[in-house]
Parts: structure tokens; sequence; C-alpha cells
């Protein structure tokens, strides 16, 4: 296995842990109510999707592309 073979089953990893850890914070917040539960469910929920992202995109983030980055206006 490569690096990046390697590097993306460590986001997979972290995509699934920061989900499943969210939703158990989820379950918590619904049967007791507490507002911390609430705020790390949706932390890991927002960690999860970042991730997500991050993964879907890596082979232009290792490319260093920046002309197709919404962030340089598509120049």
């Amino acid at each position: 296995m490569s690096i990046i073979g390697f590097h993306r089953f460590l986001i997979a990893t972290a995509i699934v842990f920061c989900a499943v850890f969210a939703a158990w914070e989820f379950r918590i917040f619904a049967s007791a109510g507490g507002f911390g539960a609430l705020a790390i469910g949706v932390i890991f929920a927002f960690a999860a999707a970042a991730l997500a992202y991050y993964l879907a995109n890596l082979t232009r983030f290792l490319n260093g592309t920046s002309h197709d980055s919404p962030w340089h206006g598509g120049q």
C-alpha cells in the first residue's frame, strides 16, 4: 500500500469515527437533553463532512492546482 493509499484509509477511518461519535452524542442529547452533547455532536458532524470533502478532493489537494479552487475565483 502506498503512502497516499494509507492516508486515504486513515482519513476514511476518521470520517467513520466522527460520524459515529456525532450520532452517539445526538442520541445522548435526545435522551438527556444536554446542550454539551448537542454542541459536540454538531462539531463532530462538521468534522466528518469536512474530512469527507477533503477525501473526495484529495487528488486535487495533492497536485496543488489552485485554479480549480473556489477560494481563488477560478483563476
